[in-house]
């Protein structure tokens, strides 16, 4: 009894604590209906009245904590794992999370193809992601939904087809370039009581900043050589992993829908992120108000060295987009477009210092194919050369299956809708994991948990790495909703990597040490990659 007693004591605190931020959440003013309320929710609506009951749930879920094992907002992603291997499923496995908030996970290509493609726009991000995105990336295409979706990807498509990617690939290269020459100036002017480790994330967040800013927007933010800069650091803040108490307040907006109250809170975190929002409003909004004056002046409807920068492309596609509405798809894109590749080259170093033979293999193919970024006059590296270093192909493929930069994502369903045959009411929350549809075997064979870049090396079999199913690789999504900026990533991944490991052997500094991932917005190695640099002479 004692324990039940405790259970309840919880819910209690809870319900009270919910109500006292959010009054309005008391039903009829009382926090004891309130009280019985959560327990419904948590006790008895999983487990008697969900209209999801015949999707399939693992077992053994607890009061508090669901099917997962975090008192967090988090995906359980090793369970989830073993449920879509072991447990009988129609495509579709309802599990619960802490509070008992119900989730379904797609776990078969069938059903990912309604969501991701033929019923795409039936399902959005939920209130609260949006509410949690939107202080970061602002309202543009990311968080847009429905016909303004529509309308604001049709008007930057022309900016991320292959025929304007491929003309920034001389940039992607001299900023890769520029990242280590500086990387191994730094190390030296090192002191003799200095060795030469550097953090990965501090060198590629970077440079992956300046290629956004030059390629993106025609603006070299020069990061690599002033880290101190003005945007550099915003991002440094916006970032920032929160607190736990931070976290609790999260989770209690989650379960009641809203996490605005939780961001006008008086914290540090708070200020400090509300502070760097507006340094990047205020960057992206002088760059606009410049680049409209050029074109002004300049009578291009380019105005730019590559004529296909976000800004040009934006500003002269479609006069719908006001300059608030610019100043939104800037930061889309600054925070998109440098942070999930950071992550990406962030687990490329960390994999391949665990895999030194593979390390070795990548620097031999790009020394036998790629000129010195040392040499006097460099030459200029395009779309072609890169693209057809096929190792160097596999790696990055595999680093991108392997180590999604953003493990999963949800939606919610607009409306009355089915899954694979299965009612899916309105208001249910999919869970989309590439962490886990990545992996599975039924997709990739007995070995796809193991990094193996050889899958993405046979005959016919440099897209698909052998999988079955297109649906099989959800690092960039599919479909109309798809990351609009799969190819820049690609191709700016595979410079950053090509030139770092042309020029440097890499081990970890703590090689023994238990992997701790920093989530966010985007998962990544929680300390940045503390590595060991060696110049490797001779290219």
């Amino acid at each position: 009894m004692s324990r039940l007693g405790d259970n309840f004591g919880i819910l209690y605190i809870g319900a009270a604590a919910a109500v006292y931020f959010k009054p309005e959440h008391a039903i009829y003013d009382s926090r004891l209906l309130t009280l019985i309320a959560l327990i419904y929710n948590v006790s008895l609506y999983p487990a008697l009245f969900t209209p999801l009951k015949q999707i399939q749930t693992p077992p053994d879920r607890h009061w508090l904590r669901g099917n997962g094992e975090s008192i967090f907002i988090d995906t359980p992603f090793e369970p989830m794992k073993k449920w879509a291997h072991n447990m009988p499923n129609d495509g579709l496995i309802r599990y619960y999370i802490v509070g008992n908030l119900e989730r379904v996970f797609p776990t078969s290509t069938a059903a990912l193809r309604e969501i991701l493609v033929n019923k795409a726009y039936d399902f959005a991000k939920p209130r609260t992601i949006q509410q949690f995105l939107y202080p970061i990336v602002g309202h543009g295409l990311l968080l847009a939904e429905g016909e303004e979706h529509k309308v604001q990807r049709k008007s930057l498509m022309p900016a991320f087809s292959y025929r304007h990617i491929k003309d920034l690939y001389p940039i992607f290269w001299a900023k890769s370039s520029e990242m280590v020459k500086r990387i191994e100036q730094d190390l030296q002017h090192r002191g003799p009581a200095e060795d030469n480790t550097i953090q990965v994330s501090n060198w590629v967040g970077r440079a992956a900043l300046d290629i956004i800013g030059v390629a993106g927007m025609d603006q070299d933010f020069d990061s690599l050589r002033n880290p101190s800069g003005k945007l550099n650091k915003s991002y440094h803040k916006v970032f920032t992993m929160p607190s736990f108490g931070t976290k609790m307040l999260l989770l209690l907006g989650i379960i009641i829908g809203d996490i605005t109250w939780v961001q006008k809170l008086p914290t540090k975190r708070n200020k400090d992120i509300q502070d760097g929002r507006q340094t990047i409003r205020d960057v992206a909004r002088q760059m606009i108000r410049e680049k409209r004056e050029n074109l002004k002046n300049t009578g291009s409807q380019t105005g730019s060295q590559t004529g296909v920068d976000i800004i040009s492309v934006a500003i002269a596609g479609d006069s719908t987009f006001d300059e608030e509405k610019l100043v939104d798809q800037l930061m889309t894109f600054l925070a998109a477009g440098h942070e999930t590749t950071a992550s990406a080259m962030q687990w490329a170093v960390y994999t391949l210092s665990k895999k030194p033979e593979i390390q070795t293999r990548l620097r031999e193919e790009i020394r036998a194919n790629l000129p010195s970024i040392f040499v006097e006059s460099p030459e200029q590296i395009d779309a072609v050369t890169i693209d057809n270093l096929p190792y160097l192909h596999a790696v990055c493929n595999e680093i991108l299956r392997f180590h999604p930069s953003v493990p999963n994502t949800n939606r919610v369903a607009l409306k009355d809708t089915t899954l694979v045959g299965k009612p899916i009411p309105k208001g249910t929350t999919i869970v989309l994991a590439p962490e886990v549809i990545n992996k599975l075997e039924g997709l990739w064979g007995p070995d796809a948990a193991e990094f193996n870049p050889d899958r993405f090396m046979g005959p016919g079999m440099a897209n698909t790495g052998g999988a079955t199913s297109n649906y099989a690789l959800l690092t960039f999504l599919h479909g109309p909703r798809g990351c609009i900026g799969q190819g820049f990533a690609k191709g700016e991944l595979a410079c950053l990597l090509a030139a770092t490991v042309g020029r440097f052997k890499f081990e970890l500094k703590y090689p023994d040490a238990k992997l701790e991932v920093r989530e966010g917005a985007t998962h990544a190695p929680k300390d940045g990659v503390l590595a060991k640099f060696t110049s490797v002479e001779g290219w």
